[in-house]
């Protein structure tokens, strides 16, 4: 199944926990010994493969021991300036969000408004 914007939550969360279990299998590691070397219990392993919400921190030793922590790199790439900020900001790097935004208020959301 393909992540996508469409899909639930729930869903997304299914299919990453598809994915892990599926690389600790590729790993030829059993789910107790995913645990041991992650510092997490057995039952956390089992509750994230099953689509449960985990936190970060947990998720993160799981990703190093299943060696896939260099892919978050991807996921979330360090951010730099965009061209027009430099122009603006006079190479200085941006602080914090402007909050000024034009409206596109086109009245209330309709089912199709999203294309």
């Amino acid at each position: 199944m393909k992540i996508e914007g469409l899909l639930t939550d729930e869903a997304i969360l299914l299919e990453l926990g598809g994915r892990l279990a599926q690389r600790r299998l590729e790993l030829r590691l059993t789910q107790e010994m995913l645990a041991e070397q992650a510092g997490v219990s057995k039952r956390t392993v089992e509750r994230i493969e099953a689509g449960a919400t985990t936190q970060m921190s947990t998720l993160i030793r799981v990703l190093r021991v299943l060696e896939l922590l260099d892919r978050l790199e991807t996921l979330v790439p360090e951010a730099g300036p965009r061209p027009m900020d430099l122009v603006r900001l006079k190479g200085k790097a941006r602080k914090r969000a402007s909050g000024k935004r034009k409206s596109l208020d086109k009245g209330p959301w309709q089912w199709g408004d999203e294309r």
